[in-house]
């Protein structure tokens, strides 16, 4: 099995990946898991936690092999709005639910949860499922791997 403790984060001209790890969103987002590579090879990625792995990614085994990231296809939910005020009034109330959202122009995308749906629909989207890579927003916070303060008190 290829243990993989290293992220070489995007693409550079430089480094050429020897396999694809195709992963849907909710195993991008873990540290810890067991996949296969598109050559059949067993792989184990052991990274920092907290951080989610994206389309293009590079990783780096411990044999030196370099593995390439791919968000894998899988079923979604997509709303699309009219006008500006609609899309922003939906891009608002979902956001209040703290789920991961993908989001377009005039278009959002989310896992299937049905509550979700009703509530684009409340707000006259047009309602649809499909079969895409997931990559939603990462937040306010997702570049960073803690939030710190910099500034000084004085008192």
């Amino acid at each position: 099995m290829l243990k993989v403790y290293g992220h070489l984060g995007n693409p550079s001209d430089n480094t050429a990946p020897t396999d694809i790890l195709e992963l849907p969103y909710d195993h991008r987002k873990r540290g810890r898991i067991k996949a296969e590579t598109a050559r059949g090879l067993a792989v184990g990625l052991f990274l920092e936690r907290g951080k989610c792995l994206q389309d293009g990614d590079l990783l780096e085994a411990e044999s030196g092999e370099v593995i390439q990231i791919v968000a894998a296809k899988e079923e979604l939910i997509v709303a699309k709005a009219n006008d500006p005020l609609q899309f922003a009034k939906i891009c608002y109330h979902l956001g209040n639910r703290h789920v991961p959202l993908q989001i377009g122009d005039f278009w959002i995308r989310f896992q299937p949860d049905h509550v979700l749906e009703e509530l684009c629909r409340y707000y006259h989207l047009e309602v649809s499922k499909e079969q895409a890579p997931f990559q939603p927003e990462s937040g306010a916070y997702g570049a960073h791997s803690s939030h710190q303060h910099s500034h000084v008190h004085s008192y």
